[in-house]
């Protein structure tokens, strides 16, 4: 049985940026995910990343794992089933594919956005469909959006878009929000914001990218087909946390809960990315997260001779 001195389960931008610098600190570093780029993947056009310009998601998060690899990380595809300690190593199940050893653990698996389950949701996504109002709203200045669901993130994408888009549309299945007041009232004080109460989406149309919406009142049944350029999905998230809530201390809403130092209640674990109580869900937050997991994961193998002091007096 191979044993690496880190594993990393998540290959976004947290995982991999975990990566790059556990292998500058010399640690045998493999990377186990389901895929390449989690999150970052579904933004067709990312240009809030410092320092490299405007590019589709997936294309950043290809640079990531090229720079991950040519420092010597290894990348195996796959999705940990469970992860179990004994003494000071963790035996990480890989689905269908055995079990691995290592010394620390580094979680950057990410959430997973709730999805609508309905036709062409898969089919744009990244196309007009949207989980990220904070990295695509900027796309549709002077152009027609709608938004699904009626909390907080909801209501606060609806915001945001209003401020550069001609028009939005918010689709809310139920009468009352679950968002705070104050920014409700927001909303319905802006006029190019329509509030579609009682309402859900039932399809969404196009041909390369967005054009339409389906959606259905749920109080007279009847449908409507809107003309819209996006459609933004804010209905929550699902952490798939399971695999590892016997080691590590969990939110009630399953997120893994770390210190300032991204540490979790397991000394050998370490969690970066959305996956954590971490607020705001970027890529560069999660690339800095990632670096300060796999730096702290350093220190704990060396015995805590690694210093977190950058300067001296």
């Amino acid at each position: 049985m191979t044993e690496y001195d880190v594993i990393i389960v998540g290959a976004g931008a947290a995982g991999l940026t975990a990566a790059i610098y556990a292998c500058r600190k010399k640690l045998k570093t493999l990377v186990i995910s389901a895929d390449i780029g989690g999150q970052t993947n579904l933004t067709s056009h990312i240009e809030n990343y410092p320092g490299v310009g405007a590019m589709p998601g997936p294309t950043l998060m290809q640079k990531f794992k090229e720079n991950a690899e040519s420092f010597g990380a290894e990348i195996r595809m796959g999705k940990v089933a469970k992860v179990d300690k004994e003494g000071s190593t963790y035996r990480v199940n890989i689905a269908e594919n055995g079990e691995l050893t290592c010394r620390a653990l580094i979680l950057c698996h990410g959430k997973v956005h709730k999805e609508l389950g309905i036709p062409g949701e898969s089919k744009f996504l990244g196309r007009g469909v949207s989980t990220c109002a904070t990295c695509d709203a900027p796309l549709f200045r002077n152009k027609t959006a709608a938004v699904v669901g009626g909390g907080n993130s909801a209501v606060e994408a609806t915001l945001e878009l209003a401020a550069i888009a001609k028009k939005v549309y918010l689709l809310h299945r139920r009468d009352e929000f679950r968002a705070d007041e104050i920014s409700v009232q927001k909303m319905k004080d802006h006029a190019n914001i329509e509030l579609l109460r009682s309402h859900i989406p039932l399809e969404i149309k196009g041909e390369k990218l967005v054009k339409s919406v389906v959606v259905k009142n749920l109080k007279t049944n009847e449908t409507t087909e809107l003309p819209i350029d996006g459609l933004f999905v804010e209905i929550g998230y699902v952490v798939e946390n399971d695999m590892v809530k016997h080691l590590v201390k969990l939110t009630p809403q399953g997120e893994i809960i770390i210190d300032d130092r991204n540490r979790t209640s397991d000394p050998g674990i370490f969690a970066a990315g959305d996956v954590t109580t971490v607020p705001y869900k970027q890529t560069v937050i999660s690339a800095g997260e990632g670096a300060i997991a796999a730096l702290e994961a350093y220190r704990h193998l060396s015995g805590g001779k690694g210093s977190t002091l950058d300067w001296t007096k």
